[in-house]
């Protein structure tokens, strides 16, 4: 069962002393999704090839690339170890399409502790989901 709920993403994109915050809401989507946009509507702002690294709290999409499960997946026809459909594929394949323009990493942080930047991206998505609520 997957239960779909109002949904919020924020990210934050930093080249030397500038930053941008950008955010967006689904109003009818899961956690795993908001991750994800997240990452690619970050890395669609990329108007050429970056050295970058990705910082998350959702070791969902961290694990995907740091631990090689998307090459799995690829290599198993998009399909998880226990041989079902992998989740959100379309969107995993806008994101694999994105990063490769680009070197990239992606860094594990903890999520709702002392990260300030974390702790912004999670503002900008609540917010993010605010503004569907008060529709």
């Amino acid at each position: 069962m997957v239960i779909r709920v109002l949904g919020g993403w924020g990210a934050i994109l930093i080249y030397n002393e500038y930053q941008k915050e950008i955010s967006g809401n689904n109003p009818n989507t899961t956690n795993n999704i908001m991750e994800m946009t997240a990452v690619v509507e970050a890395l669609k702002l990329l108007k050429e090839k970056c050295d970058i690294t990705i910082h998350s709290d959702s070791a969902y999409v961290v694990n995907a690339f740091e631990k090689g499960w998307i090459k799995n997946w690829q290599k198993n026809n998009w399909k998880t170890a226990d041989k079902k459909p992998v989740k959100n594929m379309e969107l995993w394949q806008e994101m694999i399409e994105l990063l490769n323009k680009h070197e990239y990493k992606f860094v594990k942080v903890k999520g709702h502790s002392d990260n300030e930047l974390n702790n912004r991206c999670d503002y900008l998505a609540t917010s993010a989901i605010k503004q569907i609520e008060n529709f």
